[in-house]
């Protein structure tokens, strides 16, 4: 099997504006990531994924770029990156930006170009077509639905016709059918590459091609359906990758991690990053995201973990990657609920939190740690839609109160459960004004629960969430186990056990049982068929075996170094 050196990676994503604030205008920045560097080597991470930082008017913080080679005003300058490259690299830690391929903003100037005639010779930089006509109203080119709501289609009065757009109304996509435009992209990476940086990822990479324009399927009263098949992973995406690992990438020792959402299969995953693919690294996939019932109910003390469908989605990438490609580990990200709310226990959140860690550290992938994940930070407890900051939550409220207009309440529970903006509130660094993120109001609210957890409380507590991610670290990168975590073969048992996700990791004569209950009840687990020869993390001060039963506490996580009974 090929080896490299981000598979030896852990990796941690840092989101920028929420980080830590140096300059104390409420907003986080890079001099905040390069004061925390050696925060972060102290937690043993050697690979940062910075979200973006470029130039843009925010209205997707940051993902609608108005210029790949500026930096924003609130985060910092060209030399503050370039500090925290040169820092890192001193520390052992690579550097990993986001690149976004599908879109730019409406303020870039290749739009601003784009849109001014249909002569311009940046027009085909972009997704246009004129609108259809039916019964005399003028009507959007297809009837497909976006990401963030509404039509994938937006009006543009200066040509009379429409352009597309996945994601928000000032966020037009790149027309990668275009051979130039597909020379710029590959351009721009060049350039970050040149200037140091170790790898990307690649943000919505499995949008870069399009159906046919042929309307969705509609539901009873639905105007704008989304329909991902219509824009995701389509034929043409793997032939851009492939031009542009040849011309940028294979000339590099860098990493490519792609985000492939929206009807993602295991064979999706092998097109992108198989080893002889000539694609991407790796893929992250969302199959594991939501598995759970939050999308039946309307309150989070509801919630309830299906640990089956958890660990078929685990599984089956763990199974089908077996010396074809490699993984990335998370989660969660920018994008999704915070871990303890949306699969750990409020009732056990240091222990859930402990279990959670171990289940996934243990796989086989490189793992990634979202800021605050090692921490225990929960979601926002959101009272007023006025608390939402994120353009997509504030579509999903208006989505959840539009079908009951008298109960907005619920609407709010709804989007609340879901909402981005759950893992962008400010990292919790002190039980101090404002978390310690800042000395001066922040861009987004705190949460409340800041003065329980936090950073400084995790440092002075032994047994803390923080040292437990220290020692899975440190067992992944330099222990007697580090082989058998790193390369071993990953094996699933019990799969339809409701309260335990147990897996064997082997390699050689190495073999480690990952035990990790999903119960808040009490429960056994047989282990007569094994030989313990060394407990190596465990969440609990003992364990309890009765009989060849393990007598599993709640959330209770061991992990055995054993060997099988002949």
């Amino acid at each position: 099997m090929i080896r490299k050196w981000w598979m030896e990676s852990i990796g941690y994503q840092i989101y920028p504006k929420s980080f830590y604030d140096t300059n104390q205008d409420g907003i986080g920045d890079l001099p905040g990531i390069l004061h925390k560097l050696d925060y972060l080597c102290m937690l043993g991470v050697n690979l940062i994924w910075i979200c973006p930082f470029y130039d843009s008017p925010m209205d997707d913080n940051g993902y609608d770029v108005r210029d790949f080679f500026g930096v924003s005003k609130d985060f910092g300058t060209m030399e503050d990156v370039k500090n925290i490259i040169d820092k890192a690299h001193g520390l052992g830690i690579k550097i990993v930006l986001d690149y976004v391929l599908n879109h730019t903003s409406d303020e870039h100037p290749w739009f601003i170009e784009s849109k001014s005639s249909k002569e311009n010779p940046y027009r085909d930089y972009y997704i246009w077509q004129d609108g259809k006509t039916i019964d005399g109203k003028r009507m959007e080119p297809t009837n497909w639905g976006s990401f963030f709501g509404g039509s994938a289609w937006n009006y543009d009065e200066t040509t009379d016709s429409y352009y597309m757009k996945i994601f928000s109304n000032k966020m037009p996509d790149l027309n990668w059918k275009n051979p130039k435009v597909r020379q710029e992209m590959a351009w721009v990476a060049k350039q970050w590459l040149d200037l140091g940086i170790d790898g990307f990822r690649i943000d919505a990479v499995s949008h870069l091609d399009r159906a046919p324009f042929v309307d969705a399927e509609a539901k009873e009263g639905e105007k704008y359906p989304l329909d991902y098949f219509k824009f995701s992973n389509q034929p043409m995406v793997h032939p851009y990758l492939k031009e542009l690992n040849e011309a940028v990438f294979s000339k590099y020792e860098c990493v490519t991690i792609g985000e492939v959402g929206g009807s993602a299969s295991i064979q999706e995953g092998i097109n992108y990053s198989a080893f002889d693919s000539n694609e991407l690294s790796m893929v992250f996939s969302f199959d594991h995201n939501w598995c759970n019932n939050i999308f039946d109910i309307d309150h989070p003390k509801h919630l309830k973990t299906d640990a089956v469908k958890l660990k078929q989605a685990f599984n089956m990438w763990q199974t089908a990657m077996k010396d074809q490609f490699w993984i990335p580990l998370n989660w969660f990200n920018h994008d999704q609920p915070r871990l303890i709310s949306h699969y750990g226990s409020k009732k056990y959140p240091l222990k859930s939190g402990k279990m959670l860690a171990t289940a996934l550290h243990f796989m086989k992938g490189t793992p990634f740690i979202y800021q605050g994940e090692e921490i225990g930070m929960t979601n926002y407890p959101f009272e007023d839609v006025s608390d939402f900051n994120d353009i997509s939550s504030i579509s999903s409220y208006q989505y959840h109160l539009d079908l009951a207009p008298d109960d907005p309440v619920t609407a709010l529970r709804k989007a609340a459960m879901r909402s981005r903006d759950n893992a962008r509130t400010p990292m919790q660094w002190t039980s101090g004004f404002q978390a310690g993120f800042s000395s001066v109001k922040p861009w987004m609210k705190v949460n409340p629960d800041y003065k329980k957890i936090n950073v400084e409380r995790n440092l002075n507590d032994p047994n803390s969430l923080f040292y437990h991610y220290q020692k899975l670290i440190s067992l992944r990168r330099n222990s007697n186990y580090s082989a058998v975590i790193l390369w071993g073969d990953y094996e699933q048992k019990d799969p339809d056990d409701p309260n335990h996700y147990t897996y064997t990791r082997t390699y050689q004569d190495q073999t480690l049982l990952v035990i990790n209950s999903f119960s808040s009840k009490k429960t056994t687990y047989n282990i007569s068929q094994y030989e313990i020869i060394d407990t190596v993390i465990h969440n609990e001060k003992k364990i309890k075996i009765k009989d060849q039963n393990i007598l599993l506490r709640p959330y209770e996580s061991i992990v055995f170094a054993v060997k099988e009974k002949s």
